[in-house]
């Protein structure tokens, strides 16, 4: 078995593990040794803690020994590197923090996985402060799209998504503002989830924009999202947005089924402008989630419009820039041209602009509440295109020109204005073998839905399964 090991997906290792198939120093052996093999090509890493990994799967292998192991014992995990990991300097995929003192604690997730048993590999490459959904680094490096190689990894969690879909490691953490995590999982065809606003703690991770900002995992299943989410979710006095709701079984809740689900699409403005390929794989998705078992019917959504990007960028500008400008202080030359773009941009956003956003925020969130009360859930694409080309500014979607990044976001944007739960999963390629995605919006705190309905879907499917070229 030693020979695959890298190639396994959370659940499968967890069970093999559990069955004394293997050992957790033998996994983590396989995943360091791929990381050697593979990050030169692939660039997902910007750090690889080997000899602490070593020492907490040996740690593992005494637990599981003793009987007394946690839920992720032994389970190799990399985490975005704006995340805090003792020890280890977080550049925020910035050269501006390069050179800085190794972090001195974790963040309340990196903490919450060590206690859980996970073995944290090391930290992975995303775009320049989180700012941006490409994943394109120039600085720091951008990591590769393991399915073509001219194509963005989609960002900001571009190291965590090609690390999982290169197998370089069997699952990563992200974190979502425009859909962060959610677009790395579509462009590289893995699944991805952004929790509820306030489901797991920020505490220790550097903000973009604080009441956008959510942190979640990036695997190969729904079923290895939900045995992260476990040990993620849940209140942290540490972060004064962590929500007081209890955290159920996810994984006890998968195997639910079909049979009853009903599911909305807002097709409208949703799919007016998109990519052909992606409208008909989403199509077949819809029937093959109606095969299982759901009804799928069409609902509106009128607040879902292009200015709904206009208000995510007006908040996420405008945030970011009282978040960060302190932190980054007299180090501004060394960042980006991207980013430094960004920042004057900011200046332009008035407190009118701000405040019309957050209005046209709580509409949208309203609109959605009501649907949600006729449906169990919301599908619609991951994104309404495949990855497009690095260095694209534009991109041709069914005849129309779209600016890149309003496109790679429209989809994704609108359920972190409303902090709902989301899921990116794979849903088929184009023809020249892009992975195409598929999303499910359940209602707040409804993580559990979501993850069920998506680990039916890939029962009933086989996208995640699907390798990239080597």
């Amino acid at each position: 078995m030693s020979a695959g090991l890298a190639d396994l997906s959370l659940a499968e290792l967890r069970r093999a593990l559990r069955a004394r198939e293997t050992t957790a120093l033998a996994v983590t052996e396989a995943v360091l040794a791929r990381v050697q093999e593979r990050d030169r090509r692939v660039h997902a890493f910007a750090t690889v803690t080997a000899e602490a990994a070593l020492t907490a799967a040996r740690a593992a292998d005494a637990a599981l020994a003793r009987g007394n192991a946690g839920p992720l014992a032994g389970l190799p995990v990399a985490v975005k590197d704006l995340m805090a990991v003792e020890g280890v300097v977080r550049t925020n995929g910035s050269m501006a923090f390069e050179g800085d003192a190794p972090a001195s604690t974790d963040a309340t997730v990196v903490s919450r996985l060590r206690a859980a048993g996970a073995v944290v590999v090391g930290t992975t490459h995303l775009h320049e402060l989180a700012f941006g959904p490409t994943g394109v680094n120039p600085g720091l490096g951008t990591p590769t799209n393991p399915w073509a190689a001219d194509r963005v990894p989609g960002g900001s969690s571009s190291g965590s998504g090609a690390a999982v879909a290169s197998r370089l490691v069997p699952a990563a953490l992200g974190t979502d503002t425009g859909g962060s995590i959610r677009i790395p999982a579509s462009f590289c065809g893995i699944s991805g989830l952004k929790p509820t606003y306030g489901r797991v703690s920020r505490a220790g991770v550097t903000p973009l924009s604080w009441t956008l900002d959510h942190v979640g995992p990036l695997a190969r299943t729904a079923e290895d999202a939900a045995l992260l989410l476990g040990v993620l979710a849940g209140h942290d006095p540490a972060d004064p947005t962590s929500a007081r709701v209890a955290v159920p079984d996810y994984v006890g809740l998968l195997e639910r089924g079909l049979p009853g689900v009903r599911i909305g699409v807002p097709r409208g403005d949703c799919l007016a402008v998109a990519d052909p390929e992606v409208v008909h794989a989403f199509d077949r998705a819809l029937a093959d989630l109606r095969d299982a078992g759901a009804t799928v019917t069409d609902v509106a959504l009128p607040t879902l419009t292009p200015l709904t990007a206009a208000a995510l960028g007006a908040i996420i500008l405008t945030e970011a820039s009282a978040a960060l400008e302190p932190l980054i202080g007299a180090r501004r030359e060394r960042l980006g041209l991207e980013t430094n773009v960004y920042f004057e941009f900011a200046k332009v956003v008035t407190a009118r602009h701000y405040v019309a956003a957050q209005r046209l925020r709580t509409r949208l969130y309203e609109e959605m509440r009501a649907v949600l009360e006729r449906v169990d859930l919301l599908a619609t694409p991951g994104t309404v295109l495949p990855a497009p080309r690095i260095g694209e500014l534009q991109v041709l979607l069914d005849g129309v020109e779209v600016g890149t990044t309003d496109a790679i976001t429209r989809l994704t944007g609108p359920f972190n204005l409303t902090g709902l739960p989301a899921l990116a999963l794979p849903c088929g390629f184009t023809r020249g073998r892009l992975p195409i995605s598929l999303q499910l919006v359940g209602r707040p705190f409804a993580e559990a839905d979501v993850l069920a309905v998506g680990h039916a879907y890939q029962r009933a499917t086989d996208w995640h399964r699907r390798l990239p070229p080597d």
